[in-house]
């Protein structure tokens, strides 16, 4: 179980930045998270999600060294298939985005619109596959520090989306407002 949940996070964390290595070899920056702005509250919940979102992987990996409290096997491979699930996610969907995958809002680069492949049915592919590496390990590792710190990062990151929602309003008009009325924030269509 421990290897799995291992695993499962350097799977997530080798596309995540194996993918950030290649843009940058682009010229592009990636981590636009909380850089650049002015101190506004799109800054601070950036500020706030940065820094979720690597303390629930040092509660994920403090997790994996504890003994967890007992869930039903059957919890645990779904735990384990989510987690899997969101690796995959996260994958495909940066892949799909191409050169337009940013961590944070890029205020001041040139992107383009993705609503192709998983952008098709998931207007927030990578942010959904967070989600399901989360649960799954916390499915897998149950333990209250890691509920607690997996559950801020889940709230942090939604309210990214919304900042993000905002933003892409405003750069892409009623082409994302078409798009956004066609494709469910996390999963399905219309």
């Amino acid at each position: 179980m421990r290897l799995t949940g291992l695993l499962i996070l350097v799977l997530f964390y080798t596309f995540y930045f194996s993918k950030m290595i290649l843009q940058k070899r682009k010229g592009i920056q990636t981590d636009q998270i909380a850089k650049g702005k002015q101190k506004s509250k799109v800054f601070y919940i950036e500020l706030t999600m940065k820094i979720a979102t690597y303390a629930v992987v040092a509660a994920e990996v403090l997790s994996f060294l504890l003994v967890p409290m007992r869930f039903p096997q059957i919890a645990i491979i779904i735990g384990a298939t989510l987690g899997l699930v969101g690796d995959v996610l996260f994958a495909v969907s940066v892949i799909t985005m191409k050169d337009s995958w940013r961590a944070g809002i890029a205020e001041n680069d040139k992107t383009v619109i993705i609503t192709s492949g998983i952008y098709s049915i998931s207007r927030n592919p990578a942010f959904l596959a967070f989600d399901c590496v989360y649960i799954g390990l916390l499915l897998m590792f149950f333990n209250w520090i890691l509920l607690i710190f997996s559950v801020f990062a889940i709230i942090m990151l939604h309210l990214q989306i919304l900042q993000e929602e905002q933003f892409l309003s405003k750069v892409f008009g009623a082409e994302y407002l078409n798009y956004k009325r066609k494709v469910h924030r996390y999963l399905g269509r219309y």
